[in-house]
């Protein structure tokens, strides 16, 4: 079932003669044909640099205002390039709650029209197409059946189209305030930088994913692309190179990846003694947790949420940064990052069963169905079992610091991204470290 209409005009001439007659046509049709009774219309068209707008498209709007049914739902689009138009429709549809759309655009804007949707959209949006064919004599519109051939643009035209979206992005005011960056004062910053994000000072606008959202996926609303700008802006405010940044490929278990060696195909935590790289986890309630040796100069990151903390994600990423590259386990640092807290999460009674064996204190009413559970003092516990030294660890949960790190997710929303909190479509966080070269 169709939710919206998009019409791209963007790349029509202004001397077709009869383009006010057949987009009235298409909208008649939109009118009659829809399978619901009035569709979300978008008509995308080209705003000239310096003109808000020209006479066609004042006779164009006119035009519009026939149509009683689409009169709240009909809205005309103008920009100066096509990743600011489509973005801009990409912001109302998500207001709105809309994926499925029908695309009805001149035949040969369709290769490049779905290079633009590949880059802004994600595949929670579904697209089908309709052609518009210019005739013969370049003055006239008609609708065309649809071609089935598709083609593959040059490179270098995606290429272009991948710089249009990125200077637009770049350009784009941040959001929810300025960037901020918690950092540790257990870590020595003359070695390591790192930090953990909060949500500020990014440019997503969904209201779970606003604004510094750090992750995309198939079944979220943030492109790629988005997530891409957020990490530049990060990286410009911390001070790494985005080029050498490393995400740990989340699988909820406790494989490490060693930077330098053959990377696993998932994997919850990262180590490495290269200088220059920054490695990172994710958290939006699991545990972002960053690891430091100043002795011997090396790092990790690892992801813990309650999988990985009973399947001991934390040591594994100490043992590889012993196994490796030497480190000696009490010179190594540990820092637990923003995650939901003993005050918000719950788990069911089976799975408290696990945290409750390695320690009571880990659950608080352990006879109810969904008891709360304590993910930072059974990773606390785990580490200190495994010969990391009780001061060596930062958790501000039980520690009294000058800076608080150990912040809960679910309880912050002007701070930080919670899945407990928000549902499905969560922003994410990430805790971040590399050795400074």
């Amino acid at each position: 079932m169709v939710e919206a209409v998009l019409i791209d005009l963007f790349s029509l001439p202004a001397n077709l003669q009869n383009i006010q007659e057949l987009l009235c046509n298409i909208l008649e049709a939109v009118e009659k044909c829809s399978s619901i009774a009035a569709p979300f219309v978008y008509v995308m068209c080209c705003q000239r640099q310096g003109h808000e707008r020209n006479d066609k498209q004042e006779s164009l709007l006119l035009a519009l205002r026939d149509f009683q049914s689409l009169k709240k739902r009909l809205e005309v689009v103008r920009a100066l390039t096509t990743a600011a138009a489509l973005y801009a429709i990409k912001q109302s549809l998500d207001e709105k709650d809309l994926s499925i759309i029908k695309v009805i655009l001149p035949t040969l804007r369709k290769d490049v029209m779905k290079v633009y949707l590949d880059h802004l959209f994600t595949p929670v949006y579904k697209f089908e197409f309709e052609d518009l064919q210019v005739v013969s004599d370049g003055k006239n519109l008609q609708i065309a059946e649809p071609q089935n051939e598709e083609q593959t643009l040059p490179t270098q035209d995606v290429a272009l189209i991948q710089s249009e979206i990125q200077m637009y992005l770049e350009s784009l005011p941040s959001l929810k305030g300025d960037l901020t960056i918690l950092r540790s004062s257990l870590i020595p910053d003359d070695i390591f930088l790192h930090g953990f994000t909060t949500r500020t000072g990014g440019i997503s606008y969904i209201p779970t994913l606003s604004s510094c959202n750090l992750f995309s996926s198939s079944k979220r609303r943030d492109p790629q692309v988005v997530v891409k700008e957020n990490l530049r802006r990060l990286a410009n405010a911390a001070g790494f190179n985005p080029e050498t940044f490393h995400r740990v490929k989340v699988d909820h278990a406790n494989a490490v990846c060693i930077m330098g060696k053959t990377e696993p195909d998932s994997y919850d935590g990262i180590v490495t003694n290269q200088k220059g790289v920054t490695i990172a986890a994710p958290g939006a309630d699991c545990i972002p947790v960053l690891f430091a040796d100043p002795v011997r100069k090396a790092c990790g990151a690892a992801h813990s949420g309650w999988k990985g903390t009973l399947l001991g994600v934390s040591m594994a990423t100490v043992n590889a940064m012993v196994s490796e590259y030497g480190c000696n386990v009490k010179d190594i640092l540990v820092v637990l990052g923003p995650s939901v807290g003993p005050c918000c999460y719950k788990l069911p009674q089976e799975s408290a069963k696990e945290f409750h064996r390695i320690d009571p204190k880990c659950v608080r009413l352990f006879d109810s169905a969904s008891p709360y559970i304590d993910i930072r003092r059974a990773t606390r516990i785990l580490l200190e079992s495994g010969g990391i030294l009780p001061e060596n660890i930062q958790d501000d949960t039980v520690t009294d610091q000058n800076q608080n790190i150990t912040f809960c997710t679910a309880c912050h929303p002007d701070k930080f991204y919670s899945h407990f909190r928000d549902g499905t479509n969560f922003g994410t966080q990430i805790g971040f470290i590399s050795i400074k070269d």
